[in-house]
């Protein structure tokens, strides 16, 4: 089975194969995967408001439930 989409590195045969300190300067590759950049602390008012809109997400998926006759 052949597939009709192009590889991301279908320019690696060309360029050659990776090394240990290709960094893809040269292929077209960016350099943002390799550890440059630290995640900052955890932010709690971001987590709280997610959590409270997944909450609200299953309190509108309950109440759908139970006027579709799925529930009770």
């Amino acid at each position: 089975m052949s597939s009709t989409s192009s590889s991301a590195h279908a320019s690696d045969a060309v360029a050659g194969p990776h090394g240990a300190g290709d960094h893809g300067e040269g292929h077209g590759h960016d350099d943002h995967a390799h550890g440059a950049e630290v995640l900052g602390p955890l932010d709690p008012m971001a987590w709280g408001a997610g959590v409270l809109g997944i909450l609200g997400g299953l309190v509108v998926a309950l109440c759908l439930a139970v006027a579709a006759g799925w529930l009770g």
